[in-house]
């Protein structure tokens, strides 16, 4: 292209060209939350780590529960290897659904991200493991998923809802406000469970 035909915006470039994007590290893997910078609970962050002090390029958004820990700024190496867990004795969900081996509970509870929910966060289980925690969901989203439908349909039922108020509020879920599901995948069977809540 001829310098004269360069205008504006072209030019800008070629004198003040935009940087790289930063390369980010790769996140450790966690079994129970796959993808955390998907589900929100992992962002990209230039800030160093509130627990270990250095700048790893991703910072954890989820809940923190203990006393004395810091309410954000935990890089998800901290959690992934136990070291936030330690050092504050906290844990990352509030609670767990179901019976599962003792180290299960551990991993889900004290190294695995967890998740910003309406009431208290709780983790799902099926086939005597930990579920995927897969994202937050509203009726559009669940219509690929018609077992967690199911799910939702018969922790209404359970809780003695009429027919009709369970439909309107599976209708009424919402991935962006109240009610909203919570979506998980069995790791064993690849069963969709869910869970709602709203304040």
């Amino acid at each position: 292209m001829a310098p004269e035909a360069l205008t504006g915006h072209a030019i800008q470039l070629l004198i003040s060209p935009l940087p790289e994007p930063r390369r980010r590290p790769a996140l450790p893997s966690f079994p129970y939350h796959p993808s955390p910078v998907a589900t929100g609970s992992v962002t990209p962050s230039d800030a160093p780590c509130a627990c270990c002090g250095q700048e790893r390029g991703w910072v954890y958004t989820g809940p923190v529960h203990a006393a004395d820990a810091p309410g954000s700024g935990i890089c998800p190496y901290c959690i992934a290897f136990g070291k936030a867990a330690e050092r504050y004795d906290a844990t990352f969900t509030d609670g767990i659904e179901g019976d599962v081996p003792e180290d299960v509970v551990t991993t889900i509870l004290r190294r695995t991200p967890g998740f910003l929910a309406w009431q208290s966060p709780t983790w799902l289980t099926h086939c005597g493991d930990g579920a995927e925690f897969l994202g937050l969901a509203g009726a559009k989203e669940l219509e690929r998923y018609p077992d967690a439908v199911e799910d939702l349909r018969r922790r209404c039922a359970e809780q003695t809802w009429p027919p009709d108020e369970v439909e309107d509020f599976l209708g009424s879920l919402d991935k962006d406000d109240q009610p909203t599901a919570y979506l998980f995948r069995c790791r064993a069977c690849a069963t969709h469970l869910a869970y709602a809540d709203l304040t």
